[in-house]
């Protein structure tokens, strides 16, 4: 599938400045983001591809890249193939390895890996938005060798197996002859240098782990699986690589009272019949504090009353959910004879058929006589 244009995709051009290009991208990215448009199927295709756009030409090699070739795929691996600015040094190289276009010297930078941060965030802190200082362990940059993993900070040596290629050449006789094939060089495991005077603090890593304070402003509004993507803060490259990235994702802690459901939260509210029948004002708890309930009259169990406004606040601002309060009426498990007697008077006042008690030997359902 053809790669499309990164520049279309943001709708900038290519003399677009750095900021100019960072600006577009998180219009769009609000834009079509999934959370913003849950009821559109189409909007999450739209936000990864709005976010590849960006990758691209925020990193300098691949939009230098797309730039000179008009893609950032590894070219197919045909020798055939002309499109992609390749060279015949290149074919003979496919096929003879050395003995036709020379071999690369093997690049000694690596970039940082990756790391990922679960964080727990409270409803209050969703519908008010924290800045949360979390501790991030990474892989850091050897102070006392630099990165360069050789004891006093030195230069790793060229392997002498491979001169640095990373591979070593064997020929072979076929029956289309003697063909040149490659491996990865056995001494050096493909790295090009060996390490002879390892460094005693990182062992020759030239890395270290440490932890790291992050400073996370997380916007209101978020749900668990919110992930927030922080660029090089995650382990470093080393002999010039760079930094990884960290990816921050959110969990919404959901053990209280309340259920979530979008913006919306759930949670029930015990009253007794008496409430039920006449009606009543309560107060209740909210995420924020105490509300105040007005049960009408004739309340039946299991219906739900809202409380306009309390829920919580979608992703980038704006009207916050309801909190919806479903009345659980208890019913007594026992009676008194004498609560009998009024439940009775009461079916006969209202015309309703009256229940028949009888006594049993251990009392029936009433308690003790008041």
């Amino acid at each position: 599938m053809a790669q499309r244009d990164p520049y279309e995709v943001l709708g900038v051009s290519r003399n677009s400045s750095a900021d100019e290009i960072k600006s577009a991208y998180r219009r769009l990215a609000r834009k079509y983001h999934p959370d913003v448009n849950p009821d559109d199927p189409s909007a999450e295709d739209k936000f990864k591809e709005v976010t590849g756009a960006y990758e691209i030409l925020s990193d300098p090699d691949k939009k230098a890249r797309f730039d000179q070739f008009g893609t950032t795929e590894d070219m197919p691996q045909d020798p055939f193939f002309s499109g992609g600015g390749g060279n015949i040094g290149d074919l003979f190289e496919m096929f003879f390895g050395a003995a036709g276009g020379g071999q690369r010297r093997r690049t000694m930078a690596q970039d940082g890996s990756d790391l990922r941060l679960d964080v727990e965030v409270s409803l209050l802190e969703v519908i008010q938005g924290v800045t949360k200082e979390v501790k991030v362990t990474r892989a850091s940059e050897c102070s006392s060798c630099t990165g360069t993993g050789v004891e006093g900070g030195g230069q790793p040596q060229q392997c002498g197996t491979c001169q640095g290629m990373g591979a070593v050449s064997a020929v072979k006789n076929t029956f289309l002859g003697q063909v040149r094939t490659q491996t990865t060089c056995p001494k050096c495991q493909g790295s090009g240098f060996q390490i002879t005077n390892p460094c005693k603090s990182c062992n020759g890593r030239g890395l270290k782990s440490e932890q790291e304070t992050v400073s996370l402003k997380i916007p209101a509004g978020v749900s668990t699986g919110s992930t927030m993507h922080m660029p090089g803060h995650g382990d470093d490259g080393i002999r010039g690589g760079r930094p990884g990235d960290l990816y921050v994702v959110l969990h919404v802690q959901e053990d209280g009272p309340f259920v979530r459901d979008g913006q919306h939260l759930l949670t029930a509210w015990n009253i007794s019949v008496a409430q039920a029948i006449l009606g009543d004002e309560v107060m209740i708890d909210g995420v924020e504090g105490e509300l105040e309930l007005k049960i009408p009259a004739g309340v039946q169990p299991g219906q739900r009353l809202t409380l306009k406004g309390q829920g919580l606040p979608p992703i980038h601002g704006g009207k916050r959910g309801d909190l919806v309060v479903e009345m659980n009426v208890e019913i007594p498990k026992k009676v008194s004879e004498t609560e009998a007697k009024l439940i009775r008077e009461f079916a006969e006042l209202r015309g309703e058929r009256v229940p028949k008690h009888k006594e049993g030997p251990f009392g029936g359902l009433f308690g003790k006589k008041k």
